[in-house]
């Protein structure tokens, strides 16, 4: 079966409500023709702004990330049901500045995969190996780490609402790109991985993206790739003339 091509751009710590709304406006309008499936995912206080412009259009409203638990005493988080109540279809997990930088484990990326689940969203989980992972050559190990902790507890029924990106932490936002020969291998990987864990059929039907400074000069031979599915762009998403023709790729 041909699984259809997924562009999400991670608007990250970027734009003003003024800025965030310009260039909504203008991805509505340029890829409202594109052929492929849309999200972008501006921070929090954005999501409103944006949610009135990309209502209605083929581009889908997703978040950065979201707490493990749906209200409560939880100073400086935001809720499954505050980010359901803008709009927001789908949320980005497990993100390598998540784990990274913020120190998010595998259970915690659990228990929110499984509560946006549940309350309905697209997941958008995010794998990869840092550059010492790589060399030590552990970058296999590290992506089947993430993808079986964070699908733990998933039922086969949720899986079609989950997406896998990986990303090579050594090549965000750093200008390096894994080559599409190294990214599909591990792609190939996790694909072989869900087939493992849920059978051959999940296996063929899901979505993985790259994620990796993608830029519009590696769009189009990273998505010919057999096991490429999309991608999940950073720092090209903050601009019409980078972004679009990534979306737009032939």
């Amino acid at each position: 079966m041909s699984r259809s091509y997924y562009i999400a751009g991670n608007w990250k710590m970027h734009k003003t409500r003024a800025e965030a709304a310009e260039l909504a406006k203008a991805l509505v309008s340029q890829l409202k023709d594109g052929k492929h499936r849309y999200l972008v995912a501006p921070s929090f206080t954005l999501i409103e702004t944006v949610a009135s412009i990309v209502k209605g259009s083929n581009i889908r409203l997703g978040a950065q990330n979201m707490a493990s638990e749906e209200q409560g005493a939880h100073t400086g988080e935001v809720s499954v049901l505050q980010l359901k109540d803008l709009g927001v279809q789908t949320v980005i997990l497990g993100h390598s500045e998540r784990r990274h930088n913020y120190k998010e484990d595998d259970a915690l990326i659990n228990k929110k995969v499984k509560l946006a689940l549940k309350h309905g969203l697209e997941v958008i989980l995010c794998v990869g190996e840092l550059l010492e992972e790589r060399e030590a050559g552990k970058a296999e190990q590290v992506c089947e780490t993430q993808v079986v902790k964070g699908l733990e507890g998933v039922p086969a029924a949720e899986l079609a609402h989950i997406v896998i990106a990986y990303e090579p932490v050594w090549a965000i936002g750093t200008g390096k790109t894994a080559t599409p020969e190294d990214a599909d291998v591990i792609h190939a990987f996790v694909r072989k991985l869900i087939g493992k864990l849920y059978g051959a059929d999940a296996a063929e039907r899901i979505t993985i993206q790259y994620g990796g400074s993608v830029k519009p000069d590696n769009a189009a031979q990273l998505m010919a790739k057999e096991n490429i599915d999309g991608a999940l762009v950073g720092g090209a998403a903050l601009k019409t003339d980078t972004f679009v023709p990534i979306a737009l790729f032939a």
